[in-house]
């Protein structure tokens, strides 16, 4: 599959973002993929993680339908899009949100070139429509450029999302998925748990985002969660959720995953979780 050929390197990605904080982040990262080089993230196709939790988690996140039912899926920072195009392979109608027109530009560009590799995975469901939509994800204007409403998403995944914010940011991302979620059952956010190995102490993107920092946060969204003097968060599990708190419903170690989530011999360090809310 192509990408562009050079790659700039994460300690010069990290000195750049260094100098966006809080809200402005966003625009840090849009100024990034002007530039026109591959970003270190990208590892050029979908997850495995993905492709087997849509595969083997049906009974917990529903099957893809067709027609005017069919279900929706978001990818916010969808990258190059390799995700999404996935998720339409699934039968889903699937929507990337980028915040730079150069990543839409890139998103399509993939789409169009690597099409063929995206196989239809069940004939009788279909392929999903694929979207591609340039915003803030913490602001409703591209939901409204695309006629959708808040709570309108079947399935949220956040795969290298939550690890590429400043982690300042981290109520905020928390509240928003309670807010773009369709409602329990049928809403379902799918996280790939990344980087769970790193040092939380160490310079990021990606963050060091362990499987307590997720819960702390989707179990209460868009409250401060207090972490300690080596940035470990210091999450309670006796703690009460709160009333708009995601719930997790699955965990586990994936079979497969990216290499860079993996440690030596293959040791898989990644996780998978799927949250849902309580009302």
């Amino acid at each position: 599959m192509s990408v562009p050929v050079q790659t700039i390197d994460p300690k010069d990605v990290q000195s750049h973002l260094s100098q966006y904080k809080g809200d402005k982040y966003v625009e840090g990262w849009s100024s990034l993929w002007d530039k026109g080089d591959k970003l270190p993230w990208d590892r050029g196709f979908p997850n495995p993680a993905l492709e087997d939790t849509l595969v083997n988690q049906r009974p917990t996140i529903g099957a893809p339908v067709t027609g005017a039912g069919r279900r929706k899926a978001l990818v916010p920072g969808c990258g190059r899009g390799v995700d999404v195009l996935l998720l339409a392979s699934f039968g889903y109608d699937a929507y990337g949100l980028e915040c730079s027109p150069s990543a839409i530009e890139a998103c399509k560009k993939e789409e169009k070139e690597n099409a063929n590799w995206y196989r239809v995975r069940d004939q009788s469901v279909g392929a999903g429509k694929v979207t591609w939509v340039q915003g803030d994800f913490f602001d409703d204007a591209w939901l409204q450029s695309i006629g959708l409403s808040l709570n309108s998403f079947d399935i949220i995944y956040d795969n290298t999302f939550f690890c590429a914010l400043e982690p300042s940011l981290r109520p905020k991302w928390a509240l928003r998925h309670t807010q773009l979620l369709a409602p329990s059952p049928a809403g379902n956010l799918i996280c790939l748990e990344y980087p769970r190995h790193k040092d939380p102490q160490a310079p990021g993107p990606p963050f060091g985002s362990s499987s307590e920092a997720y819960m702390a946060h989707l179990s209460h969204p868009g409250e401060e969660i207090p972490y300690d003097a080596k940035s470990v968060v210091k999450h309670e599990p006796l703690r009460e959720p709160s009333a708009n708190g995601l719930e997790r419903v699955a965990f586990w170690k994936p079979e497969r995953t990216h290499e860079v989530g993996q440690g030596e011999n293959g040791v898989i360090h990644d996780r998978v979780s799927i949250w849902r809310r309580r009302n």
